[in-house]
């Protein structure tokens, strides 16, 4: 297990490049085995969850060329389905949740898709319903194996179909939209996700030749094709990492400037972080963040009652950067409930920000209200654990706050979605110490 000592308490000062985004990543991986033609994919991260998928790709017969840093071309021409039937493919599978979306492109191309039931964070509840019901209504027959947590679609032709879904799940959204691009006829979503990384699917399977129209909002209509071709694509730097740079800045009291940050594609981001006292300024494609040295002021609703940060479906504000709002919530001026509503366990890493002496009152597995310490009594330096990739980088941002010298273990977690982290902020002038093996 994996360890990051970190001596806190100091200011950074520099640059930092966003990496590719982690969740663009693994629909776009899995849509190249849509085609037998080449497609060519650039600003890949090089992260555990990503590799996973791309080993995993390769295990089913993909061809896939390293060109350079995030630079790859992938060619599905040679699909060895019974991979998909191996003892191999159930532990490689499971191993990574976003491998569920190999299912679509699978099911539209060749008649089938399989899956164990995946892992990923223990965040709570993550239903595949979404996914499966669609399929089903594109005509699939489904079918699960509860000794072997197996999942299987199959289908000789998937006809369009008009579908309202009962989440507007991104992942869901995303494998449905890969198997009906192949289908019979016009498929109708409603509900449907409209995340920027699910517009850039959508606009990469359109550059191969699928037809669907609607791309952004909620209702997406596919006309489907016989077939798709090749194309190049270049991902959107990562939304999450941004965020976590601009909450690590007001932290640490630290001038940042995160570059090539695709501004237009943010949506509420920049503006949520301002409603906690953060001054984002934006330069060209660039954010800076000055040096918040007389800390930042938590705004209070026009009528004066305590500020409430949520999450929501876009273009409401992501689940994934709750938790980096929390903690930065720890030392501004003033006090904010944050409701995390849309999974139920992802709130349980507090109890280690109370450790460190932050004034959270956790009031159920949904809500946490944060009393600021406007920087008067910083956070304390201890030991602890990963739970997983957000809250660990969460602690992370704590621990460079923080006084003293801290330990995190099982950093495994924050790697599975942060590219070089420690490398990435020693170059900005984190004190941060990766330790193997402990």
């Amino acid at each position: 297990m994996g360890t990051f000592k970190i001596e806190g308490g100091h200011q950074l000062k520099g640059k930092i490049q966003p990496q590719g985004a982690k969740n663009e990543a693994l629909q776009i991986l899995c849509a190249v085995l849509l085609t037998a033609e080449e497609i060519k994919i650039d600003n890949i991260p090089d992260i555990i969850d990503v590799n996973k998928l791309i080993e995993l790709l390769k295990k089913l017969g993909v061809k896939i060329n390293k060109l350079g840093k995030g630079s790859y071309t992938f060619k599905a021409d040679e699909v060895n389905l019974k991979y998909l039937e191996s003892a191999e493919f159930k532990e490689d599978g499971k191993g990574l949740r976003g491998s569920i979306m190999i299912v679509g492109p699978l099911l539209a191309r060749f008649g089938k898709g399989y899956i164990p039931k995946p892992g990923g964070d223990k965040i709570g509840r993550r239903r595949l319903d979404t996914h499966f019901e669609g399929f089903i209504k594109l005509g699939a027959e489904f079918r699960y194996n509860k000794e072997d947590l197996f999942y299987g679609v199959e289908a000789k032709k998937l006809k369009g179909a008009y579908m309202l879904l009962d989440e507007a799940s991104v992942t869901g959204t995303a494998n449905i939209v890969m198997a009906a691009v192949l289908a019979e006829g016009t498929t109708t979503i409603y509900n449907a996700a409209c995340e920027p990384y699910l517009q850039q699917l959508c606009k990469m399977l359109n550059r191969m030749g699928a037809k669907i129209s609607g791309v952004g909002s909620n209702l997406l209509v596919i006309e489907g094709v016989d077939s798709l071709g090749g194309t190049n694509h270049r991902m959107l730097p990562d939304m999450i990492e941004i965020g976590s740079w601009i909450g690590l800045a007001a932290m640490t009291k630290s001038e940042l400037t995160i570059t090539n940050v695709s501004w237009d594609d943010l949506g509420v981001i920049p503006n949520v972080f301002r409603k906690i006292g953060i001054t984002v300024e934006r330069q060209g494609d660039d954010i800076h963040i000055p040096a918040h040295t007389d800390g930042y002021e938590v705004q209070s609703y026009i009528d004066g009652s305590i500020l409430t940060i949520s999450d929501a479906p876009w273009p409401g504000f992501t689940p994934d950067l709750l938790s980096i709002i929390l903690t930065v919530l720890t030392q501004a001026r003033g006090s904010a409930i944050v409701h995390q509503k849309m999974f139920e366990s992802r709130l349980f890493f507090v109890d280690k920000l109370i450790d460190m002496g932050a004034k959270i009152i956790l009031c159920d597995p949904h809500r946490a209200t944060v009393i600021g310490h406007d920087f008067k009594s910083t956070l304390k330096a201890t030991t602890m654990t990963s739970p997983d990739i957000r809250a660990g980088v969460s602690l992370l941002i704590a621990a460079l706050s923080a006084k003293g010298t801290s330990i995190i273990h099982n950093i495994e977690q924050i790697d599975r979605g942060y590219e070089n982290i420690a490398e990435r902020l020693r170059a900005i002038g984190a004190k941060i110490e990766r330790l193997e093996g402990n």
